[in-house]
């Protein structure tokens, strides 16, 4: 379903049969905020969480190369506001994976309308990330500069220096992941319940892409968290 004239500007639905208006994940896919990386890394958490009961708006967004960071966090914006649409749905979780969790836990500190905002090794200290080099720089390709350079855009764009949020949050990371990472997450969901947030971090055994693996103990306990703030 297209929510904006690019080919890059649309969603997947899927709704369980047999259930009435029921709540709904918003799946953001990572990737290093780079181009080869699409929606369909999501495609097998669609299924699991359909298999709960539960809808899935498995969205796609352009990409900072070539359309810019602003497009792409515009993006995730529209394509989550165009859920609000959707009276057959009911309450929204937004779910992001590596650079998809920035994205999700940047639209909820924007003000998107989510009951529960969810980070799966999530990239949630951009100035870090850019320091630290993270993903051969990663941070400052999708950005534009390095975070000396333009502080600004860091500030609007890290969750970290956007705290408090303002929305529950889970905080999921595996113990065999990137250490920096496992240093967000810890970091993060740190900072959040000090800022006053509810916050709850979710660390156990797996990998960076156990996260969005459905058979894995990590993801079982997830999406068992997901479909528990959403009930």
């Amino acid at each position: 379903m297209a929510y904006g004239p690019s080919p890059d500007q649309w969603a997947g639905l899927y709704v369980p049969d047999g259930v009435t208006r029921p709540p709904v994940v918003a799946l953001i896919h990572g990737g290093y905020w780079r181009r080869i990386w699409q929606a369909d890394l999501m495609e097998a958490l669609c299924a699991d969480l359909v298999g709960r009961g539960l809808a899935v708006w498995n969205l796609e967004y352009r990409s900072p190369d070539p359309h810019g960071w602003q497009a792409t966090t515009a993006d995730v914006a529209v394509g989550l506001a165009a859920l609000e649409d959707r009276p057959d749905l009911g309450r929204v979780a937004v779910a992001g994976h590596s650079a998809g969790g920035q994205l999700a836990l940047r639209a909820a500190a924007d003000g998107a309308r989510v009951a529960l905002a969810v980070s799966l090794a999530g990239v949630l200290d951009l100035v870090e990330a850019d320091r630290r080099w993270l993903g051969s720089g990663a941070a400052a390709a999708a950005l534009g500069s390095a975070s000396t350079a333009d502080p600004d855009v860091y500030a609007a764009s890290s969750p970290l220096l956007r705290l408090p949020l303002g929305v529950p949050q889970l905080i999921v990371q595996g113990t065999d992941d990137d250490l920096d990472l496992i240093d967000f997450g810890r970091r993060y969901a740190r900072a959040a319940g000090e800022a006053g947030d509810e916050v709850t971090h979710l660390e156990l055994p797996g990998d960076h892409f156990d996260v969005i693996t459905p058979a894995t103990p990590i993801w079982q306990a997830t999406a068992h968290a997901i479909a528990a703030a959403l009930a």
